[in-house]
């Protein structure tokens, strides 16, 4: 029996304590069962309080999801996860700096996650940023993270505008980031070739709920 296709209430505790590890594939599959549990507005069943006292002595989250700030998009909801399920890294743009990479290392090869996720929004405001040029003292700095996914859209279709352009911007951005965490961090390059974790990048849709997955890797 796969860990995933176990009840919620046992599946962590079999693969992180019953000696058979998840795979990132099976924390994928973790991720999208609770996301349509999201979507169609039905919760696994969980004692927060249980929880509380069943991490207390340390945590085993499967997965570490970099999303935005933007408050309409907390992962624990979205993917209706419980306490210590997954660490959630949050930063406006969902972009990647020196920090975030060492939260990513120390979550996949020191906590064992077996999965990243870099997880856009549609209607974004720090895209919408980005492409307008914004300039407010710290924020520049943030949304020139952004800036080579406007490039490239606003190179690859000139014709976009709006709301369109602010979405394929959007979804370009997770694609980069995806490939600068590769490209930046020899630790989890080599955990992902070694096929220990996976990565992907996926959307969500603030209108439906839903999160579409994008192709990843070691997955």
């Amino acid at each position: 029996m796969r860990p995933w296709s176990l009840p919620r209430t046992n599946r962590l505790r079999f693969a992180l304590h019953g000696g058979q590890r998840l795979s990132p594939t099976e924390a994928l599959h973790i991720l999208q069962e609770g996301n349509r549990r999201f979507v169609n507005n039905l919760k696994a069943n969980r004692d927060l309080l249980q929880q509380v006292n069943a991490t207390r002595n340390g945590q085993y989250p499967f997965a570490i999801i970099l999303s935005c700030i933007d408050s309409r998009t907390s992962v624990e909801l979205i993917f209706d996860q419980g306490l210590g399920d997954v660490f959630s890294a949050r930063v406006a743009g969902n972009v990647i700096n020196d920090d975030i990479l060492g939260c990513m290392e120390f979550a996949c090869k020191l906590a064992g996650s077996r999965l990243i996720v870099v997880l856009g929004h549609s209607h974004c405001g720090a895209v919408k940023g980005a492409c307008a040029d914004v300039q407010l003292e710290h924020l520049t700095g943030l949304l020139e993270k952004i800036k080579p996914a406007v490039d490239h859209v606003h190179s690859e279709a000139p014709e976009l505008d709006g709301d369109a352009l602010v979405q394929r911007v959007a979804e370009h951005n997770v694609r980069l980031t995806v490939a600068r965490i590769m490209e930046k961090s020899r630790i989890l390059k080599k955990m992902l070739d070694n096929g220990e974790i996976g990565i992907a990048g996926g959307m969500y849709d603030i209108e439906s709920g839903q999160v579409k997955f994008y192709p990843g890797a070691g997955i």
